[in-house]
């Protein structure tokens, strides 16, 4: 039998198995009850990938994948076909999972907050009781979260291996593209852990970031006969275009564009689940995100320490709102990463918050805004950004130096599907107000301003009159700081301003 042959033979059989269980799942889906409903597209997500061995959650950000994993996870678990969950995420969104997204999704029958464990590489006597829980013969789901740069490492590498080996374990991958390079030991560890697992997962809304090339190690983690080749050389060749070029007496191919992409959506296709904000329907209009960044050890003691003054100014004395508002400022300022010191000169501090923002422009489509309220966030991420992309084109800056003509000339840029101006960077109080921005599907807030009415009126710039996408809102978060406090009030539609007033600066500020 030739490879197009067998292909359409393992094609057909797919489609045959995956009608099988669309019908398992119709009866299954009346027996299972939600914590809370899907939408519509959730519900087709789960119906074609519930009992399948392996499957790719190739869904946008904003439409719901987490949801799809979990109820899909609670399915099997009342099947018995698994009794635990190995779900490996970014840094910033592992902790999500803990918090947020297994809390709200899974049902309280099956959800057991004593059989759910997150990662930490530092292993007290006390965490290492809550590990062994993991390995416990029980009736109860288990769950175990851990960071993917924990993958990198031989402790973190053992504990999952463990985990999986004594246990019916559902692995899955969130933000794929994490895996996407071959040579990465992480990417390496994770393979070899799919060995083992009962089901495999993939969750990414945008499985390729810069090339075809990013889906090999995605879809082998699922199962290597689905691309069907024996290394990512050998898939390499089949769908990059390349040319011999030497230098500096080195030869190597120069990849110059890609091939057979046809052939790679049809083998794919029948292992994955596609959706964009845009064919969701059922989608409120407005989504929001909230991605966690880690403070480095800098940032933590300068945070520390200015705290602890605004606190000992607050002591037994009658402060202004001004001067309390001021002290937040300047914690948001090294949160991030730079402070402006009392004599007016600005300080840089080593931080994570621009990475974890270029992150997410990864997983992006389309136009994108992104507020903050300083300066000197926005040349940083100007910076970062033609860095990242190396075209300067991409992005533009406005606030309130921006020159009046040029203003109007970046919202036309902007506003045109054909340009290649795809980041607007501003602040609120500058951009937030009057203009149209239909064209971005995503609004990331870098950092939040105190005024509710400034949070309002630039998420207005994007949702409109004339936007017809759903639009995610993706808001910067640092683990108990202030950026928690300030974004809480925002949804509570709290103006913080007119709020931090007496005893009350004080729980602004612990």
């Amino acid at each position: 039998m030739n490879n197009q042959q067998a292909n359409k033979t393992n094609r057909q059989m797919n489609n045959q198995q995956a009608n099988k269980t669309n019908r398992q799942m119709n009866n299954q889906q009346a027996k299972y009850k939600f914590k809370t409903e899907p939408y519509k597209h959730q519900r087709q997500a789960l119906e074609k990938c519930w009992n399948r061995k392996e499957y790719g959650l190739l869904m946008e950000m904003g439409t719901g994948k987490s949801k799809v994993l979990i109820d899909n996870i609670g399915v099997l678990h009342e099947k018995e076909r698994i009794n635990s969950a190995l779900i490996i995420a970014p840094k910033s969104m592992y902790k999500t999972w803990e918090r947020q997204e297994i809390p709200n999704h899974l049902p309280n029958r099956i959800y057991d907050k004593t059989r759910m464990v997150i990662w930490q590489p530092n292993i007290t006597q006390k965490y290492q009781a809550k590990l062994d829980t993991l390995f416990e013969s029980t009736s109860n789901l288990k769950i175990f979260i851990m960071n993917v740069e924990a993958l990198s490492t031989n402790k973190g590498f053992d504990y999952a291996n463990q985990f999986i080996l004594n246990n019916k374990v559902l692995l899955a991958v969130d933000e794929s593209t994490t895996i996407k390079n071959h040579r990465a030991k992480r990417t390496k560890n994770i393979l070899k852990l799919r060995n083992i697992a009962m089901f495999r997962r993939i969750l990414t809304g945008t499985p390729v970031t810069k090339s075809p090339l990013d889906l090999y190690t995605q879809f082998y983690f699922l199962n290597p006969q689905i691309l069907n080749f024996s290394s990512y050389y050998t898939y390499s060749a089949r769908h990059s275009i390349t040319i011999r070029r030497t230098m500096g007496g080195h030869s190597f191919n120069l990849v110059t564009g890609y091939q057979n992409l046809k052939e790679l959506t049809g083998k794919i296709m029948p292992y994955s689940y596609r959706v964009l904000k845009e064919d969701c329907l059922d989608l409120p209009d407005k989504v929001y995100v909230k991605r966690y960044i880690e403070l480095t050890g800098e940032q933590r003691r300068l945070y520390e320490s200015i705290k602890r003054t605004a606190l000992a100014e607050l002591h037994g004395k009658i402060v202004s709102v001004t001067n309390i508002l001021a002290s937040m400022t300047k914690l948001q300022q090294v949160l991030c990463g730079h402070l402006i010191t009392n004599s007016g000169e600005t300080e840089e501090v080593i931080n994570k918050r621009i990475e974890e923002l270029l992150n997410i422009l990864d997983e992006c489509t389309g136009k994108v805004i992104i507020w903050t309220t300083f300066r000197k966030s926005i040349s940083q991420i100007e910076k970062a950004i033609i860095d990242k992309y190396k075209n300067a084109k991409v992005c533009a800056t406005y606030f309130g130096d921006t020159p009046t003509d040029e203003r109007q000339n970046i919202i036309e840029r902007f506003q045109d599907p054909k340009d290649d101006l795809r980041f607007f960077i501003g602040n609120q109080q500058t951009g937030g107000y009057g203009i149209t921005l239909t064209e971005a599907k995503t609004v990331i807030y870098f950092n939040n301003s105190f005024d509710l009415e400034l949070r309002v009126q630039s998420e207005d710039r994007a949702h409109r009159i004339g936007q017809t996408n759903k639009v995610t809102y993706i808001d910067l978060c640092a683990e108990k700081t202030i950026d928690e406090k300030i974004l809480k009030a925002l949804r509570k539609k709290i103006n913080i301003a007119s709020e931090v007033m007496g005893e009350k600066a004080k729980e602004w500020l612990i």
